[in-house]
């Protein structure tokens, strides 16, 4: 089974999503500008991560469709295996043609090294940058530049530091 591999404005709007109880893509609070929202969606509807559904508030409308009107869309169950989440919505299809079509969830990425660097920011006493390079190999710019953006402003992790005699600055995520 092949994995699917999530941009970071993706897993931004299928997170948001499934947060929500009704399960639905819009209002969108990614800040996309022009055309990206609709190229994300089509991409995630591509690969059955959302679904189209008939829109009953006007506001959230992706399309008008000539049969069955307005049209918005709606995290699959497929989104919620694919984040990790192991509780959603109960899945509603559309028709039975729909619910046979159903993709099997996909299994998440595991090994990377922004992975590896939460587990070492989460570890007893945290880390520090140069044991961060170390381990992932990248030079301490990248270090501070993955922990400023993909774990504070993407992910929303709270990240705090504090300086230890005879080690340095140590970095680690505040749990909470």
């Amino acid at each position: 089974m092949t994995q699917i591999q999530l941009s970071d404005a993706q897993a931004v709007i299928l997170s948001t999503a499934c947060a929500r109880e009704d399960a639905m893509v819009f209002p969108v609070t990614a800040s996309l500008k022009g055309g990206a929202v609709g190229n994300v969606c089509k991409s995630l509807l591509k690969h059955g991560l959302i679904e189209e559904v008939a829109a009953t508030d006007l506001n959230t409308v992706w399309r008008h469709d000539a049969e069955r009107g307005p049209i918005t869309l709606r995290a699959t169950a497929l989104a919620y295996s694919t984040l990790g989440i192991t509780e959603g919505p109960e899945e509603q299809p559309d028709s039975p043609a729909e619910a046979a079509a159903a993709p099997a969830p996909a299994r998440r990425r595991s090994g990377t090294k922004q992975e590896a660097l939460i587990a070492m920011l989460r570890a007893e006493g945290g880390a520090t940058i140069e044991e961060i390079t170390a381990a992932t190999g990248w030079q301490s710019h990248t270090v501070r530049g993955a922990m400023s953006g993909a774990l504070k402003k993407k992910l929303g992790l709270t990240i705090t530091s504090e300086k230890i005699e005879g080690r340095g600055r140590c970095y680690m995520i505040a749990e909470g």
